[in-house]
């Protein structure tokens, strides 16, 4: 159900709107006829104001009619402003088509390019800052005054309601109050808190509801007005496709877009970046090997290797090997097989068992006594990892994905963590951009699912930009 303040609010976004719009109009016919303000060329075309004015609320309509379209009329207070920018510049633009159609029609109109694109440019200006002042007038009244704010009911007791109670809490401009916070779904309960404190919306996240309580609750909350949202479990996150089988509805719950097209996509996207990667860091790749090379050198007659290659698991279960820059001592890096080998793996169990900071099967060893000075330095800054460029350019991993792990952690792997085996390992993904290494095993599967459940190229080039910020950043030892 819709606040008044809401409605009201509403009321005025598209009177604002016309004014804005008019108000750009206008500013783009004085600009054009002030040449001491820009250089411009000769006027080829000169036309009466009122003329102008008339074709502009012509073409008024047309903004309402395609900002209604774009969903920038939208009631709700909790909007986001820089996504309604983007939208606005959008819905301007087409009507700058639009525009410029019918000016290719109808020339009588006006043939100015001036005005149509610095009409353009201030529309879209302009809109955006009306907006931006009404959305903070109604923040204000929202905050101060508590008008328009939404009365919230929580349902569940496990840690995800509790972390969106915390946000709700914390982040007043989100427009809910919590009412209560109960762990039932009980109708009876519910129908109690409404009546003595009213409530505007259910959010629920009990996976003990049955299928008939939740029926009973959706349909009370369509009589009484309230909106009903659900906080979903992992099947019901799931991409599905819904069709007919001899005659009965079926649901087909899809693992990932990376099929068809979609691989072909992501494979050309790791293709270019990778080739155009290593171009851009091959001075730093350089210089990595040559200072790797000095140190090994110092500490040991015949050296050791820069790059070194260490077995992972990669997608379906097929075994390669990742390439690193070697960040730790050369005896710590030798062939397992090996005499060694074998003394350097045992070492590592004793260092997992007594300084491993990370839960599940993976590891994490603080402090690592294991690393050279030079290694301690690229490993903080993920330049050990820069290598793995030639994997991707391969075909033996992705820029954006899961980890690859060892198998020795993949044995230890519960069975449904194998999903992270169904497509190519990524030398960055979610878990890194969200918390790097410092994230528990079980969030860093749950982030890792989602971005195979929901993969576009959209979301690699933003987990992409994400890296480089991530990259920035210490990581912690």
């Amino acid at each position: 159900m819709k606040k008044k303040s809401e409605l009201f609010f509403s009321a005025i976004q598209i009177p604002t709107d016309v004014a804005m719009i008019l108000f750009a109009a206008i500013t783009a016919f004085v600009i054009r006829n002030i040449p001491e303000i820009l250089i411009l060329k000769p006027k080829l075309y000169v036309f009466p104001f009122e003329a102008y004015i008339k074709v502009v609320l012509a073409v008024m309509p047309i903004f309402i009619l395609v900002y209604a379209l774009e969903g920038l009329y939208n009631i709700k207070t909790t909007r986001k402003f820089w996504q309604e920018a983007l939208k606005v510049f959008a819905a301007t633009s087409i009507v700058l088509v639009v525009i410029i159609v019918g000016i290719f029609l109808k020339r009588e109109w006006f043939s100015s390019r001036f005005i149509i694109l610095a009409g353009w440019f201030l529309t879209a200006a302009y809109v955006t800052f009306g907006r931006y002042v009404l959305q903070k007038i109604q923040k204000h009244f929202l905050i101060k005054k508590g008008l328009g704010v939404y009365r919230v009911l929580l349902i569940g007791s496990n840690g995800k309601m509790k972390k969106i109670g915390q946000a709700i809490k914390n982040n007043p401009e989100l427009g809910y109050k919590i009412v209560d916070h109960i762990s039932t779904g009980s109708i009876k309960v519910i129908k109690e808190i409404r009546l003595e404190k009213g409530v505007d919306e259910i959010i629920i996240c009990d996976s003990t509801l049955t299928d008939d309580e939740q029926e009973k609750l959706v349909d009370f909350c369509a009589i009484n007005n309230i909106v009903y949202k659900f906080v979903p479990t992992m099947m019901q996150t799931s991409r599905f496709e819904t069709g007919i089988f001899n005659g009965e509805p079926i649901i087909e719950i899809k693992n990932t877009p990376l099929e068809g097209w979609g691989r072909i996509i992501k494979r050309s996207y790791d293709l270019i970046g990778s080739s155009v990667l290593l171009i851009v860091f091959s001075p730093i790749m350089l210089l990595v090997a040559l200072l790797i090379k000095w140190e090994s050198l110092s500490e040991r007659k015949q050296g050791g290797p820069i790059i070194y290659r260490n077995e992972r698991i990669g997608s379906n279960g097929r075994k390669f090997y990742v390439y690193k820059f070697r960040y730790m001592k050369w005896e710590f890096c030798t062939n397992p097989n090996t005499e060694e080998g074998k003394k350097a793996l045992e070492y590592e169990k004793k260092l997992i068992e007594e300084h491993s900071i990370r839960k599940g099967p993976l590891y994490k060893i603080k402090n690592d006594p294991r690393k050279t000075k030079i290694g301690a330095f690229i490993e903080r800054y993920s330049l050990d990892e820069l290598p793995q460029l030639f994997n991707v350019w391969k075909g033996e991993m992705s820029l954006i994905g899961p980890r690859p792990h060892q198998e020795r952690e993949v044995e230890k792997y519960n069975e449904y963590h194998r999903r992270l085996l169904t497509i190519k390992p990524g030398i960055s993904g979610m878990a890194q951009v969200s918390g790097r290494s410092d994230l528990d095993f079980e969030d860093e599967y749950k982030l890792d699912v989602f971005y195979i459940e929901n993969w576009s190229l959209w979301l690699d080039v933003v987990v992409s930009l994400k890296t480089i910020k991530a990259l920035i950043r210490k990581r912690r030892n």
